[in-house]
């Protein structure tokens, strides 16, 4: 081969060789690209389930059922209220429910609200009592028309030890309830309950009334018996020589169940193994 061809082919891979390579790092560069575009891209959106059918629907059936509910009874506690408080002023003759409406202002109610009024709500209520010609009164917890039924009322509570009548009762049952009391003030007793603070009314029995001694009463609250339990308070009457009240009502007797009597076995006397017939029985053994 000619040597001045190979100098030059020498020479020219030496210039290949000193020209720094860009291609590769360009195609490394697009390729890293490539990756992080297709990394960095945003995942396809999932698709929303699809919504129940009439589910908007039911949601407004459920809206419009509790305000026709809620209509209805406020409709309903507006008659009770009137009926009560028409009781308790002394005017306790009973009305038509088309007059009760007239009454409450309320006869733009509905033929269901009307038929739920009649068929439903108004027999069912505790506070209204129907009568027989259809019409509607209040039914108070105690039938009093006046102080005397009241005061009756309260004896016969007191002599069958039934206990007190709860205050709210009688202010529902009897009309005119504040001027009755204010005339009964000195045959009533008001007891507060601890725990809700309501009263209840006792018959004052003036003849049960006992004169004691202011000495005795001032010796009586100057003892302090909060600490102590009834056996100790017993035992400490006993040690002074006082014995305790004992409680000496009727008792029921436990009654006892009797034992039913055991029943023996008579004894026959039937003769055995022929006893009786000895003297004529032969023995033919020896025969």
């Amino acid at each position: 081969m000619d040597p001045a061809l190979l100098r030059e082919r020498e020479l020219f891979k030496l210039k290949a060789s000193a020209i720094p390579v860009v291609e590769k790092r360009l195609r490394e560069d697009t390729s890293n690209k490539d990756e992080i575009k297709r990394k960095s891209k945003p995942l396809p959106s999932m698709p929303r389930p699809p919504s129940p059918p009439n589910a908007s629907s039911s949601l407004n059936s459920y809206k419009s059922y509790g305000q026709s509910s809620q209509y209805k009874f406020g409709v309903l506690t507006k008659i009770v209220k009137y009926i009560r408080a028409r009781h308790q002023d002394g005017d306790d003759h009973p009305l038509t429910l088309d007059e009760l409406l007239d009454e409450t202002n309320q006869l733009d109610v509905g033929t269901k609200v009307k038929m739920w009024l009649e068929t439903e709500a108004l027999p069912g209520n505790p506070k209204i009592e129907r009568t027989s010609d259809g019409k509607y009164m209040f039914k108070p917890p105690y039938k009093l028309k006046d102080r005397k039924a009241l005061l009756k009322l309260l004896k016969q509570q007191d002599l069958k030890g039934l206990g007190g009548i709860m205050m709210d009762d009688i202010q529902e049952s009897l009309p005119n309830c504040e001027k009755a009391l204010k005339h009964l003030q000195n045959e009533i007793l008001y007891v507060c309950r601890p725990g809700d603070k309501k009263k209840v009314m006792f018959y004052n029995d003036k003849s049960a009334t006992i004169e004691i001694n202011e000495e005795f009463k001032k010796m009586w609250r100057s003892i302090a018996v909060e600490n102590m339990d009834d056996e100790k308070i017993e035992e400490h009457l006993e040690k002074q020589g006082i014995s305790s009240m004992q409680d000496n009502g009727i008792k029921k007797v436990n009654h006892v169940k009797r034992k039913k009597p055991v029943t023996k076995k008579r004894l026959s006397k039937r003769p055995r193994d022929n006893e009786h017939l000895a003297s004529v029985l032969e023995d033919y053994d020896t025969l």
